[in-house]
């Protein structure tokens, strides 16, 4: 896999391109500080070591964010690789950018663990980081990326490790934050590496299935085009998006082997100017051709708890084919690719994503929480349910949505909703149907909540399903306080019986 190189010129007219009135001079100054830290060294895929703070710079730029970001990603190997130390940096480029280049290099020190100690470690830093700031942990993807790119020159031991830590860590933050084209190229490239049989295997389906449905993908594309003009939906763009990899891998493995149920491996995806054109597309696509049951989705009326949105329809089309469409607004489609990261684009700083995510505002609480790394080790399980399981989002039967971890009960949605809901909840409805509590959830569910205000506590064998990590320390929580206070009752019975 050759290395992708990039000179500063393309980043300096990439940066043209993507930025209104962007400081040149302050990139300009960031290129010449990192060239001479790393003037002579090379990588050990034999290209110059500027190389890669290149590259690292170009796709946060790519991702449109903020030229401090930017900046720090041309510099993030300076600290740790010269003796340009970071209050140099701090001196020239300032606290920003000086912060920024500091967090990468805490976050790139070796970790002198093994197996799920290191695991542990790799993830707790990574958590820390993101309740810090964000943005480091864009540059770290973009980092890692281009690490992976080159992951042929690393021997055997150090590629599995690097891509297994890709693919278990960083490619589902990635998901979590809705950046799912940083996130397919983590994946794809891990994939490669860990499981290069089923990767080819993946790559020669893939293969086949674009040179058989290529030329009549190419037809339905020519004619949607042709009929959103004729229905004066103007500016929109029409064309065709292949599955990626290891997501076709997943879904293999899902349906036993079974590509005729995969109706995604080539999708239309259709951009429009504004949501109104979104619901208008629809509607033609719609007058033309029938939808497959069950297969309509409106993620911009209810988003995806990543903050995804587009309309997707499943479409038998006038050869036989099944045919799926994506429809979204430009807005859309570069928050369905960088998620969070794109958010700089449209609000710049206000990291409105960040706090309209809980799962975001409680990072801030684990960081808390952490005291040691063995508290972080005996959460650790439950941390992965709930940051890197695949999630579901369910209903209240207001329309609020729920964001919960695949697998989770009525008893986790009840905590979600409030602690007090949790502890006095007697029994649910999951779709108007009385269900038991410890029923699993799936997306899409409308699920009511049964409280009886008298209920003092939880009932301790709902640790036993319960799924969220909020879920079980509430439950713990509750149980334990109620013990406490029977002791405290016995005691205090038996002081009176003894004045007595």
């Amino acid at each position: 896999m050759p290395e992708s190189t990039y000179s500063f010129k393309q980043l300096e007219n990439l940066v043209k391109k993507n930025y209104t009135n962007p400081d040149l001079d302050l990139l300009r100054r960031a290129y010449q500080v990192a060239l001479g830290a790393h003037q002579g060294k090379i990588r050990l895929t034999g290209e110059p070591f500027i190389n890669h703070p290149l590259a690292v710079a170009h796709r946060l730029a790519e991702m449109g964010l903020h030229i401090n970001v930017v900046v720090a990603g041309l510099l993030h190997d300076v600290v740790e690789d010269s003796e340009f130390g970071i209050e140099n940096v701090r001196e020239i480029f300032g606290d920003d950018i000086a912060s920024l280049v500091d967090s990468v290099t805490k976050l790139k020190r070796n970790v002198n663990y093994r197996g799920v100690e290191r695991y542990a470690e790799n993830l707790r830093k990574m958590f820390l980081a993101m309740a810090s700031d964000v943005r480091v942990v864009f540059m770290k993807f973009a980092d890692r990326l281009h690490n992976l790119q080159t992951l042929y020159a690393q021997p055997k031991h150090k590629q599995e490790r690097i891509a297994r830590e890709s693919l278990e860590i960083y490619a589902p933050i990635a998901g979590r934050l809705g950046m799912s084209e940083i996130k397919g190229e983590l994946e794809d490239y891990a994939f490669a590496y860990l499981q290069p049989k089923e990767y080819e295997r993946m790559k020669s389906i893939m293969d086949i299935k674009v040179r058989e449905k290529g030329a009549y993908v190419s037809r339905t594309i020519d004619l949607v085009e042709k009929m959103l003009a004729e229905a004066e939906i103007e500016n929109s763009q029409v064309y065709g998006r292949v599955k990626r990899l290891y997501s076709l891998f997943k879904k293999m493995k899902k349906y036993s082997d079974d590509l005729d149920k995969i109706y995604d491996l080539i999708a239309v995806r259709i951009v429009v100017s504004d949501v109104e054109d979104c619901y208008a597309a629809l509607g033609v696509l719609h007058q033309k051709w029938r939808p497959v049951p069950g297969r309509i989705k409106d993620y911009i009326a209810q988003p995806k708890p990543n903050g995804y949105q587009s309309l997707h329809t499943t479409m038998f089309t006038s050869e036989g084919e099944v045919v799926e469409f994506q429809i979204r607004t430009q807005e859309m489609h570069e928050l369905s690719e960088y998620g969070v990261a794109a958010h700089w684009r449209y609000k710049e700083g206000s990291g409105e994503q960040e706090r309209n995510m809980r799962w975001m505002e409680e990072l801030a609480q684990i960081q808390k929480e952490l005291a040691s790394k063995k508290d972080f080790l005996e959460q650790l399980e439950y941390m992965k349910i709930d940051v890197f399981n695949d999630r579901i989002f369910v209903f209240t039967p207001q329309g609020d949505v729920i964001d919960l971890p695949e697998g989770a009960t009525p008893v986790d949605f009840a905590y979600a909703i409030h602690s007090k809901v949790g502890d006095k909840c007697v029994a649910c409805r999951v779709n108007d149907v009385m269900r038991n509590l410890d029923t699993k959830l799936t997306s899409g569910d409308i699920v009511e909540i049964v409280t009886d205000k008298n209920r003092k506590a939880p009932n301790p064998d709902w640790l036993k399903f319960a799924r969220t990590r909020h879920a079980r320390k509430k439950i713990k929580d509750a149980t334990r306080n109620t013990i406490k206070g029977w002791f405290a009752d016995v005691l205090h019975g038996r002081e009176r019986a003894k004045k007595g």
